[in-house]
């Protein structure tokens, strides 16, 4: 499943949880929401709960992303670094090693098809 697929999923279901516990949890404890003096719709009041949900779910993955990417990266630079110091420092023994490897190895035998 692809990254975006899965993001996308994730961000229906936060909408459909928070819905669905947020209905619930209104009519359980009988909560109305006033702005003023008027009573804001329980929907536009669990609407408005699921995008600050969304918003913090994206938020934090985004954080997670950039944090373990930079680690990653980082140990890709490390790792690269040494393998470069390897080849820096060994340099003319693998050199010296692939010519004999070329001049000394067994050629295969032509066999002649009649």
């Amino acid at each position: 499943m692809s990254f975006f697929k899965s993001l996308l999923l994730a961000i229906a279901a936060t909408l459909f949880i928070t819905y669905v516990l947020g209905v619930s949890v209104l009519d359980l404890f009988d909560v109305d929401i006033y702005m003023g003096d008027q009573l804001v719709e329980p929907l536009k009041t669990i609407g408005f709960a699921a995008l600050i949900a969304v918003v913090l779910v994206v938020v934090a993955l985004a954080i997670v992303l950039t944090v373990f990417g930079s680690m990653i990266f980082a140990g890709l630079l490390v790792l690269g670094g040494i393998g470069l110091v390897a080849v820096g420092v060994f340099w003319p023994i693998i050199m010296i090693a692939l010519v004999l490897w070329l001049v000394l190895r067994e050629k295969p035998k032509r066999t002649v098809h009649h």
